[in-house]
């Protein structure tokens, strides 16, 4: 049996949390008896903490992981965003527009040399330039960008 990765969390979680989070994040189609069984906790309790931790909001929610490649969704672009006005009304605006962007799969405000950084996913180079250039560069504020292409994935997960 492999041995889950453990996640570094603190506050109210104890170990078995701890260990219940770790399998999901590896099996998010578990049963509640089997992730009990790898936790060493029983049915019932394990699904008394399953549904705390669903509760409390450590747990958002469950999706499919799909493979990009089969969709035909394969190439990665990361794009850096400078905006030309960073007040609060100015973050927001940009925040609430490039969310509708079904493309960007991440949307990350840094601190650095630029603003935000987005990860963009989409067949290929042309149609990256389209939403580089019909969607993104629309956005509110947006200065300028710059694009780091993606040559390979060599680890993605969360």
């Amino acid at each position: 049996m492999k041995k889950p990765k453990e996640i570094p969390i603190e506050g109210d979680l104890d170990a078995l949390d701890r260990k219940i989070l770790d399998v999901l994040r590896e099996d998010g189609r578990i049963s509640i008896a089997e992730l009990g069984a790898r936790i060493g906790l029983s049915k019932t309790p394990c699904q008394i903490r399953f549904r705390r931790l669903v509760d409390d909001g450590y747990i958002e929610g469950f999706r499919a992981t799909l493979n990009p490649a089969k969709l035909k969704l394969d190439h990665i672009a990361f794009a850096e965003v400078k905006l030309s006005d960073t007040t609060e009304k100015a973050l927001t605006k940009f925040n609430e527009e490039v969310k509708k962007i079904r493309e960007v799969e991440e949307c990350h405000m840094i601190a650095g040399r630029f603003d935000y950084l987005l990860k963009i996913r989409t067949p290929d180079i042309r149609r990256y330039r389209a939403v580089l250039g019909e969607k993104i560069s629309n956005l509110p504020h947006v200065a300028n960008t710059s694009t780091n292409v993606a040559m390979e994935t060599v680890k993605e997960t969360w």
